[in-house]
């Protein structure tokens, strides 16, 4: 089963992510850290004059509206470009911001469940500057305003609940 895991900053996307890799056996990669690599770092580098990845990588949150640009200009020509690279080698994508890759990629048909991950009970909400795709868009969503212990409890029900959808749709019942 493939994911595509959503969500404003901050709102626990990799924290969904690393539970449902040490739980659930899934491996994810976060769009920032593979956009880092192929989009983002070759560019900022000379620009902001960072010496490492890891120095523009841990930056990333004082440069959302900058990464969400370059992260469209990657996907210019193939707009599932990022998410190619990252569903090679994992069951999960871990931020897509931008609507207009969301539906390429999920015409594409590379994931079978999109999932929205919410605290705004405790976080603020994004702006479309950095982040232009909704809950609306989700398959499924995640309210995550309280505890790690309920996080978990929360992602392991979702993942019952997917892991039957899949089965389902995979079977034709």
């Amino acid at each position: 089963m493939k994911l595509m895991i959503m969500g404003y900053a901050r709102h626990g996307k990799d924290t969904v992510c690393e539970i449902l890799k040490k739980n659930h056996n899934m491996s994810f990669k976060s769009s920032s850290f593979v956009a880092v690599r192929y989009a983002i770092y070759p560019i900022l580098k000379d620009l902001i004059g960072y010496q490492t990845i890891e120095e523009c990588y841990n930056d990333r949150g004082n440069h959302r509206a900058l990464w969400f640009e370059l992260i469209k200009a990657f996907n210019h020509h193939d707009k599932a470009r990022l998410a190619r690279l990252i569903y090679k080698g994992s069951n999960v994508y871990c931020g897509v911001r931008n609507i207009e890759e969301f539906k390429a990629i999920k015409e594409a048909g590379l994931f079978d469940y999109s999932v929205w991950v919410d605290a705004s009970g405790r976080v603020p909400v994004e702006t479309t500057n950095s982040c232009t795709v909704t809950e609306g868009l989700a398959d499924y969503t995640i309210r995550n305003n309280g505890s790690l212990i309920e996080l978990e409890s929360t992602v392991s029900e979702m993942f019952k609940v997917l892991t039957v959808c899949n089965e389902f749709d995979n079977r034709g019942w």
